[in-house]
């Protein structure tokens, strides 16, 4: 049963920013685990391996209230070295598909309206916003600060190529990468499924360019854990070759993000206005199938290339049934966006599932 979002998508990114969170992360309410820690992640004990990826949790109250509901792993939104504007309203709008969206049906267009309804898939175009590192350093930090024993909130960044060269984009990833553990995130995350510099392909479908950026950042973050968040793989061959490149090197890896899409209304006209937003963003029930897909590829990589780092399962997480099934084809943890958006008490119900 879909519930009052936390995030309301009939507002804009700057009035969510300015008045939420929503709904039943706004009434205060804060779940007590009970007991101690027991689940290992990345070096340390959760209540449960369960969280928030980057994106709805666009500042430090909505991170609170997060960890207030029991999300022990909550992301909070990826941040820049500089501001970086926010696209038009509207930024989420409900995609009118069944339980598997196939490739193919994304290239041909999906159909977005308001009405949002189960099964429950969205589309999210912001482009990436971010306030200056003097907001967001702050208030980070403080998130950091407020989580409890058994949870942790992660500082997800990435570089700008705003008509940089190779060199100063890395440098800018680097940049970002100390301003988060400046702040005292314990573990950081990396946002390799954005636009590569002067490309309009992903920076997770160049190995070589990818390999420099996390060798970079792990040359200035030293051993803070440091996770890469990747897009799905059409291809096995790349994913294969990104992992055998850097799966020594990082602690975890995060998939997916949300899966590009056509996105049009009743007509089949572009429905999101400002030019290059015809392509976006898919998310939620639609795309679990890709999500679990992509664990069990990470999974036997990890296992034919004997390396060690947690598969982090993201995409179509809407209930209970769906975090178990990441966790039995062999996620680490698990983070769920859409589904705990419109289900603010998600985590909750996982853990007293489990009890």
């Amino acid at each position: 049963m879909l519930q009052q979002p936390f995030y309301d998508p009939s507002k804009s990114y700057q009035e969510n920013f300015e008045q939420g969170p929503f709904g039943a992360f706004a009434d205060l309410k804060i779940f007590a685990d009970k007991g101690e820690p027991k689940f290992n992640f990345l070096g340390q004990k959760f209540f449960l391996p369960f969280g928030i990826p980057a994106g709805p949790l666009v500042n430090g109250r909505f991170v609170k209230a997060a960890l207030d509901k029991g999300f022990d792993l909550p992301v909070y939104k990826t941040v820049r070295t500089k501001k970086y504007p926010c696209h038009p309203w509207p930024n989420v709008l409900a995609v009118k598909v069944g339980l598997n969206i196939t490739l193919d049906k994304m290239s041909g267009g999906l159909l977005a309206d308001g009405n949002y309804t189960e099964p429950l898939s969205i589309t999210n175009s912001f482009g990436v916003p971010s306030f200056d590192p003097d907001f967001w350093q702050k208030d980070l930090a403080d998130c950091a600060k407020y989580a409890k024993p058994g949870q942790e909130v992660i500082g997800s960044f990435q570089g700008t190529a705003v008509g940089q060269n190779e060199s100063l984009y890395i440098s800018d990833f680097v940049m970002a990468a100390r301003l988060v553990k400046e702040t005292g995130a314990k573990i950081l995350e990396v946002n390799l499924s954005c636009p590569n510099e002067g490309t309009g392909h992903l920076l997770c479908f160049d190995i070589a360019r990818s390999q420099k950026v996390i060798v970079a950042i792990k040359n200035e973050i030293g051993n803070t854990p440091l996770i890469i968040k990747l897009a799905y793989f059409p291809e096995q061959r790349i994913l294969e070759g990104l992992v055998n490149k850097v799966g020594r090197l990082v602690q975890g890896i995060a998939a997916i993000n949300t899966m590009p899409a056509k996105i049009v209304d009743s007509t089949g006209k572009q429905i999101l206005p400002g030019e290059g937003r015809l392509i976006s963003g898919v998310c939620g029930a639609g795309i679990k199938w890709a999500g679990l897909e992509m664990v069990n590829r990470l999974k036997d990589l990890r296992q034919e290339m004997g390396l060690q780092f947690a598969i982090i399962g993201v995409g179509g997480v809407m209930n209970v049934d769906d975090y178990r099934q990441y966790i039995s084809n062999g996620a680490d943890a698990v983070m769920s966006a859409t589904g705990a958006m419109w289900n603010p008490l998600l985590a909750q119900e996982i853990k007293q599932e489990k009890n």
